[in-house]
């Protein structure tokens, strides 16, 4: 572990509450050794730093200014908690962010009073905040009692539909409710979109240094009185640019926007929003992701996502990789299948290097587009681009698409419109826990009519399924693929298109058949090596498709086995349940068939390493022989365990 900084100031700290006795001076110390202190956690255990660097001030003041846990801080995404755990009698395990048994890497109610509201997709704080103002107002009931409710919300996910409906029913309901716009102009992929033009016009242009000076003097400005203050700032500002105008038409009253990182500029104004603030309040604050570490304020991303580093150099030590990464894979052979046809398009929410859709703009950049933090409008987008003949590939991780369900319903599924879904970090991820993890998309896209739904083996096989979805116009189809680097199989030059709705064969045998479906057939290869010791040679099938399902080759396994395990990285509801409701539909089961289906369990599993968290899953080699064994009822050391 690196020398740890010397922090005499944060030593002293071991809750909020110790804040509010300090002098403002001792604040701006206690922001240098808090920096200090994240960037060293950090370079131990990898994680979100551009984020968290970037409000460290911002943190600090909040806490000092607030009385929290009863004051409710809900941090959007909440990538930028690290600041915050440092602050919240969590500094002892800082250095176990993201890790077995760790500390979480966004905020979690369960981990800590002082995490209200938990999070790790964004623009929910608006809503999540407007909700614990309903409820202290209503007489709600908790143990650490119900003040202020503050959001922290950045300009990425301020491009996304919800944080307008939270502000436009805030505005209607007029509760006293603090919404902080951290605007760094960035989100983790450069902010598109005419919200992050809005906020750029307040100070990219000539007046900006008018601008910031107008902004610091405005907090001599602000009350006593409050509303002559409120109203003569807010006359700068509209004098200057555009000021607030959009927020005020919402109903909150607009201040800023200021230095976040200007301890004299954020205390006064937080400490006068405090005191005299009456309904729906936005405070625009101007910070810079990376803040205060050189290789993150010079980094592409400012440092966004970053693996354990060199803290003197910046220099991350990652593993050197055996095989491409599933998502260059993808990238690569959309790439080459563009090349080929000029109406195939892709479309990304705000992930274009998370999804490899970089590499597509670098080559195609007008048919490229980043809709920004707004799932629900990529899905319905690229349904009118097909409505319109074109070919779009819709690139989101699983546990983002969630979030435009509906549309992929009503205006893709029903439609029948041969959207192409590109399912990236399907299964589990690891360090992102929960939140982040593939678990549901088999079940909500499999049981939509009409839908075609495949599932990559290996980094070959995604190749092969990228050029099924470009040729296929029949409807809606999808294919998934986890995080991380392929098996490292021999590559074919190009893909070539699958036969709809059939899988293959990989290896003969007897008595059982494993079905697979995705990336766990590797771990079917190793458990059948382990049962090949043990006598039994089973049949090794990989599905590609949980819809259609290949209906011969379900049907001849069961046929000639004594038992059929399916095995997929998904939950229940899926790929095995199409299977079960398929061999119950055809009287296989009156048949005496022996049929078993492993999915991920029904639990939330928290973040570790993703072997660790398939061990917590019993999806691993072992797991599967063990299964074997049971099902066939063979004495083991894996089957004597009862």
């Amino acid at each position: 572990m690196p020398d740890q900084p010397a922090t005499p100031l944060l030593d002293r700290i071991s809750r909020p509450a110790d804040l509010h006795g300090l002098t403002d001076s001792q604040l701006v110390q206690l922001s240098r050794e808090v920096r200090e202190e994240t960037i060293s956690a950090v370079s131990v255990t990898g994680g979100h730093l551009g984020a968290g660097l970037g409000v460290v001030e911002l943190t600090v003041a909040l806490h000092a200014v607030f009385d929290t846990p009863r004051d409710k801080i809900v941090w959007d995404v909440s990538h930028q908690c690290y600041p915050h755990k440092i602050l919240t009698e969590r500094r002892d395990r800082i250095r176990t962010l993201r890790q077995k048994d760790g500390l979480s890497g966004f905020t979690k109610r369960s981990e800590s009073p002082y995490d209200p509201f938990g999070a790790a997709h964004s623009s929910t704080s608006i809503s999540a905040a407007l909700g614990f103002a309903v409820a202290r107002d209503l007489g709600g009931n908790v143990p650490e009692g119900l003040g202020d409710a503050i959001a922290v919300i950045g300009d990425g996910a301020m491009s996304a539909g919800m944080a307008y409906e939270a502000m436009n029913n805030a505005g209607h309901l007029k509760k006293r409710l603090i919404v902080i716009l951290n605007d760094n102009e960035m989100s983790i992929a450069p902010p598109v979109g005419a919200m992050s033009s809005y906020l750029s016009r307040l100070y990219a242009e000539e007046p900006f240094q008018d601008f910031k000076a107008a902004a610091k003097g405005a907090v001599s400005l602000l009350p006593y009185p409050f509303r002559e203050g409120a109203k003569r700032a807010k006359d700068i500002l509209k004098g200057m640019a555009v000021g607030g105008t959009l927020f005020e038409q919402l109903g909150f009253s607009y201040l800023g926007p200021i230095d976040g990182h200007d301890m004299n500029q954020l205390l006064p104004v937080l400490r006068t929003v405090k005191a005299r603030a009456t309904g729906p309040i936005l405070i625009h604050v101007l910070t810079k992701k990376g803040k205060g570490y050189g290789p993150a304020e010079n980094a592409r991303d400012k440092g966004h996502g970053v693996s354990k580093f060199n803290v003197l150099t910046g220099e991350q030590k990652k593993s050197p990789s055996n095989a491409p990464s599933y998502t260059a894979v993808f990238a690569e052979s959309l790439v080459q299948e563009a090349a080929d046809d000029d109406r195939i398009c892709a479309v990304t929410a705000a992930m274009p290097d998370g999804t490899g859709l970089n590499l597509f703009a670098e080559r195609y950049p007008s048919r490229c587009f980043d809709v920004g933090i707004a799932e629900q409008h990529g899905v319905t987008f690229s349904a009118g681009m097909a409505a319109g003949g074109l070919k779009p590939f819709c690139a989101m991780y699983s546990t983002f698409l969630q979030r435009g369900y509906d549309q992929v319903v009503h205006d893709v599924a029903i439609q029948r419109l041969p959207v192409r879904f590109a399912i990236d970090r399907a299964g589990l991820v690891g360090a992102d826990g929960a939140t982040h993890a593939g678990a549901f998309d088999v079940a909500y896209l499999a049981n939509l009519p009409g839908f075609v739904v495949m599932a990559a083996a290996d980094e070959a096989e995604l190749k092969h399924m990228v050029a099924t979805a470009a040729g296929y116009d029949d409807g809606p189809i999808a294919f998934r693929f986890p995080r991380g680097e392929g098996k490292g199989v021999e590559m074919p030059e190009r893909g070539t298109p699958l036969e709809i709705g059939k899988g293959r064969i990989i290896r003969t045998g007897s008595r059982v058949a494993l079905l697979s479906f995705g990336t766990r057939l590797a771990e079917v290869e190793k458990a059948s090596e382990a049962l090949a010791a043990k006598g039994i040679t089973p049949t090794i099938a990989d599905a590609r498709f949980a819809k259609p399902l290949d209906r011969d080759l379900i049907l001849s396994l069961a046929e000639d086995h004594e038992a059929l395990i399916t095995i997929e990285e998904g939950a229940v509801g899926g790929f095995g349940s199409h299977v079960a409701q398929l061999l119950a539909d055809e009287g296989v089961f009156d048949r005496g068939l022996k049929y078993r289906s492993m999915v991920l369990p029904d639990i939330f599993i928290d973040q570790a390493s993703p072997a660790d968290m398939y061990a917590v899953a019993g999806m691993n080699a072992g797991d599967i022989e063990a299964k074997v064994l049971d099902v066939l009822a063979i004495a083991s050391l894996g089957a004597q365990r009862a």
